[in-house]
């Protein structure tokens, strides 16, 4: 989508940011967990710490923005890997997700990075691999999360 803008996510923007992640949580990647890691990642996107970490750098916080619609959200830690990256269910497939990498890619690179990493939950593996990232690990399970441990080298 053309007139997506990916950018810093807007500070006024995080309690939107943190119920569309959590929308598109239950309704694509929920089916996937039992109720630890649920809870778990109810806990991890709702935690004070989270946004703290957000506002002082620790994390970097993106929204793709359609005008003032906020349509997605991906935060990157520091060291270049992607915490989370949801979208609206309403523009899946649109390529914004794939434009969030390309974003994130640049921002890792920008800073001397050779490599995206990520820890892909069932939903998102595809979606992943097809941009280009492999596995590096099996899948685990931490707090009740299932993801599998991929990377991309820049």
């Amino acid at each position: 989508m053309n007139d997506i803008m990916i950018r810093p996510l807007d500070p006024q923007d995080w309690d939107q940011a943190t119920m569309l992640i959590w929308r598109v949580f239950l309704r694509c990647n929920a089916a996937d967990y039992e109720q630890e890691g649920i809870k778990s990642f109810l806990n991890f996107i709702s935690d004070e710490n989270l946004r703290r970490f957000c506002s002082i750098g620790e994390f970097e916080c993106y929204g793709a923005y359609l005008g003032s619609r906020l349509t997605g959200v991906c935060l990157m830690r520091r060291v270049g890997h992607i915490s989370l990256l949801f979208i609206d269910t309403e523009y899946h497939k649109k390529g914004i997700g794939r434009s969030f990498v390309s974003y994130v890619s640049d921002v890792a690179r920008s800073k001397g990075r050779i490599r995206l990493t990520v820890n892909a939950t069932p939903f998102g593996m595809e979606f992943y691999h097809k941009l280009g990232f492999k596995d590096t690990d099996t899948q685990q399970i931490k707090e009740g999360i299932r993801y599998v441990p991929m990377e991309l080298t820049l």
